[in-house]
Parts: structure tokens; sequence; C-alpha cells
């Protein structure tokens, strides 16, 4: 099941450990991805601090860490590839993995209908 932020992230939960993303709604935005810059391994992230960087043809943006924990994977494809971020961001386009400090932390997420109500 995959639950939403309002930044446009998406996160898919296995136990404790969530695989990060960016929406399509996000890509979309964006525009042509041209360098996206991932956390390293071992890396301790709060939520709501600055986890990652996106660089498009119209602008640089920072993608922020949905939840609090430890990076654990980060897809090393989609930094080598950007653009492919932009053709399956909610599946190959995947950015990172984090091992949650706090699960609770998930409840305050929407799922895709809440997420699909939002005004874009």
């Amino acid at each position: 099941m995959l639950r939403f932020t309002d930044a446009h992230e998406w996160l898919r939960a296995e136990g404790e450990v969530v695989t990060v993303g960016i929406t399509a709604h996000a890509a979309e935005q964006l525009g042509d991805l041209v360098f996206i810059e991932l956390p390293k391994v071992g890396a301790k992230l709060s939520k709501g601090e600055a986890a990652a960087v996106v660089e498009s043809v119209k602008a640089a943006s920072d993608v922020y860490a949905p939840l609090s924990g430890e990076v654990v994977a980060v897809n090393d494809a989609a930094a080598g590839d950007p653009a492919a971020v932009g053709t399956d961001p909610q599946g190959a386009g995947w950015f990172y993995r984090l091992r949650l400090d706090y699960p609770s932390e998930m409840d305050g997420l929407m799922d895709e209908a809440a997420y699909a109500a939002l005004p874009k």
C-alpha cells in the first residue's frame, strides 16, 4: 500500500523499512530531470529534513524526508539515469529506502484516495 505526503512524495512500507520517491505529479511538474543527488546509505534523517535534490531543465528542488530514520539503500540506477524517474516515478524511479525510527509517523500520511483529492 502506498502512502503520500502533501509535498508529493510517495512511500511504500515493508515492515519498518519504507521506499521513498516522488509522485507522478511531482515528476510532471519538474519536467525532464537532469540530475538527482541522493542521501548516503547510513545517513540519519529527521522528518522534514532535506534528503535529496532533484534538478530539471526548469528548476532545482529539495526532496524532504517524510519520516525519521536511517537510509538503508539508494537507487543508484535513478541517480545515473534521472530521466527514468519521469517515466516510472512510482516504480523503478524510487529514491531511497529508510528504516523508520518511529513507525507511528506513518499514521500521519495520506492514503491514495486522500492524495488524489488534493488540489493540484
